[in-house]
C-alpha cells in the first residue's frame, strides 16, 4: 500500500511540474523519473497516473469546475488543483480501487504537500464529484 502512496505522490509532483512548467508530459516523465531509484511497480503506477491525468485534464477540469462552487481552477492553489485532478482521474479510471481509499489518499497527500485549509477543501470537492459519478458496475468475476 505504501508503494501506491509513493506512486501517487510522484504523480502529483509530475503534475505540478507539468502544470507550472508548460513542458510536455513526455518531457516531464523523462526528466523527473530518470533520476529516481524506484521499484518497477511504483514507477509504472506513477507514470500511468500522471500521463492519464495529463491526457484527460480538460475533461477532469470540467468535473472540477462544476463541483468546486465559487472556485475557479485558476485561483486554486496549484497543489490542490493537481491533487484533485489526480484523485478524480483515479476515481474514474481505477474502478478496482474503492473511492474511499482514493479520497483518503488524496487527503493525506494534500495534508503533506499543501496548506492547512486544503484538506477540507479537497475533501469537499472530491466528495461532491464522487456522489455525481455512476456507481462502478460488477466485475466479470461476479464482483469478487
Amino acid at each position: 500500500m505504501a508503494s501506491r502512496r509513493k506512486s501517487r505522490e510522484l504523480a502529483l509532483q509530475m503534475l505540478f511540474q507539468w502544470d507550472m512548467g508548460g513542458h510536455t508530459p513526455e518531457h516531464v516523465v523523462r526528466t523527473f523519473l530518470a533520476n529516481q531509484k524506484l521499484d518497477v511497480e511504483v514507477h509504472a503506477f506513477a507514470e500511468s497516473l500522471f500521463t492519464g491525468t495529463a491526457r484527460e485534464v480538460e475533461s477532469l477540469d470540467g468535473y472540477l469546475r462544476h463541483h468546486s462552487q465559487h472556485w475557479r481552477l485558476e485561483r486554486m492553489a496549484a497543489v490542490d488543483r493537481n491533487v484533485l485532478r489526480l484523485a478524480l482521474f483515479e476515481l474514474i479510471h481505477e474502478p478496482g480501487t474503492p473511492a474511499s481509499v482514493i479520497i483518503n489518499e488524496a487527503l493525506e497527500i494534500a495534508r503533506r504537500f499543501s496548506g492547512p485549509d486544503s484538506v477540507e477543501f479537497v475533501n469537499g470537492v472530491l466528495d461532491a464529484v464522487r456522489k455525481s459519478l455512476p456507481e462502478p458496475g460488477p466485475t466479470l468475476d461476479g464482483g469478487h
